[in-house]
């Protein structure tokens, strides 16, 4: 790639790149030789002009330049992709937790080399979500390399995430290959069905990286009542139900995701009487909950992200504080909350932090039980800690 761009770092800002860390950020360039166009391939140096790595490159971004490999020799070309792709698909065939599942994240972005990517796989369909002006450059060669690789009977676009208005691009969606998905597509995992609205409905139509915990939140839940709040299509009820959990009250302010969820606990056979379905702002719900004296066994908060950048911590700190300060509130002595974050910006000791503070002021001593975080299939990178964006904590509240 001779005729490609250079970007040049400042001085002592290269440490990063040299840990692996995938992301280089504009105060971190000193100067960009060539005019390369948005999402352009780009060679990657430090202030003396040794090599460092190939990365894509937009000025319209915080994030200048993600890197696609560290190998001087690498040719970045329609192979280098069509191998990549390949390789994810490859990487998941072997773990554990997919052997039960057909339904499960196949690329998930720089943890698989591929900054700006995302694909899952409900059953015969696949759904797209591409990021960046870098993937955009190459969406036709991708979709063609998940063809290749899936053999899906369609593969469905999903780019509706604010970034790529970052990165200067419009929304997409819609058919990119094969036959359409039809309104819902029927998924099993962990021995149950779930309906999936890959459509319309969040994310990619599914809590995919919720796999691993909703067997883990299960695991304590027999015997137990259990309000669900933040419950979506019903996934860690129709577990914990499906383990023994006596009764489950699902809230939710989508009715689309409660039609959802209705569907889903009837076709695991979960008898009407263990349900009731709540329509509502959830905190609000929480609210009435608490001054009616009302109280459960267990408590899971799966709440959507508060925090979409660290500009705003402080805000999903209150927010996740206030949930789950309700969410003591609602339970017995010695019941189990099952809380969540996948607000990236917020690690798994911040959001300890957080639980803590509701703990003092609901007048609560909790003991944490258990850590989680994503399923296997989105898989953590020890130099790239924003990989790791769920975590969870399983406590007993005194």
């Amino acid at each position: 790639m001779a005729d490609a761009s250079t970007i040049w770092l400042v001085k002592g800002r290269d440490r990063s790149l040299r840990r692996r860390h995938p992301w280089i950020y504009s105060g971190a360039i000193a100067r960009v030789e060539g005019n390369p166009a948005r999402g352009e391939v780009a060679r990657v140096v430090d202030h003396e002009g040794a090599f460092l790595a190939w990365a894509y490159h937009n000025n319209r971004s915080q994030i200048h330049a993600r890197v696609l490999d560290w190998d001087e020799d690498a040719s970045i070309d329609e192979a280098w992709w069509l191998a990549r792709v390949k390789e994810a698909v490859e990487r998941r065939r072997d773990l554990p937790s997919l052997r039960s599942s057909d339904v499960c994240r196949l690329v998930y972005s720089e943890s698989d080399g591929i900054p700006g990517l995302i694909v899952d796989r409900y059953g015969d369909y696949l759904v797209v979500q591409v990021h960046t002006a870098g993937v955009e450059r190459v969406k036709d060669v991708i979709v063609a390399a998940l063809v290749a690789a899936v053999s899906p009977k369609g593969v469905f676009e999903r780019s509706d995430q604010e970034t790529r208005k970052i990165e200067g691009l419009e929304a997409a969606g819609g058919l990119l290959a094969g036959e359409a998905p039809p309104e819902r597509v029927d998924v099993s995992e962990g021995g149950y069905r779930f309906a999936v609205d890959i459509k319309t409905g969040q994310k990619t139509g599914f809590y995919i990286d919720q796999r691993d915990n909703r067997r883990y939140v299960a695991e304590y839940a027999q015997g137990r009542d259990v309000l669900d709040l933040f419950s979506y299509s019903g996934g860690f009820s129709v577990y914990a139900l499906g383990a023994g959990a006596r009764h489950s009250t699902l809230v939710d302010s989508s009715y689309g995701a409660l039609g959802l969820a209705e569907r889903n606990l009837a076709a695991n056979g979960v008898d009407e009487s263990r349900v009731e379905i709540i329509h509502g702002n959830v905190s609000e719900v929480a609210r009435s909950y608490r001054d009616e004296g009302r109280l459960f066994d267990m408590v899971i908060a799966d709440p959507p992200k508060f925090a979409q950048a660290r500009a705003h911590i402080e805000k999903a700190e209150r927010a996740y504080k206030d949930v789950n300060l309700l969410g003591m509130k609602l339970l017995k002595p010695g019941g189990l909350l099952a809380t969540f974050s996948c607000s990236g910006a917020m690690d798994i000791e911040h959001f300890s932090k957080v639980i803590t503070w509701a703990s003092v002021d609901a007048e609560r001593q909790v003991q944490i039980l258990q850590r989680l975080s994503q399923s296997a299939d989105h898989p953590v990178m020890p130099s790239f800690p924003e990989s790791e964006y769920l975590k969870g904590l399983i406590c007993r509240v005194l």
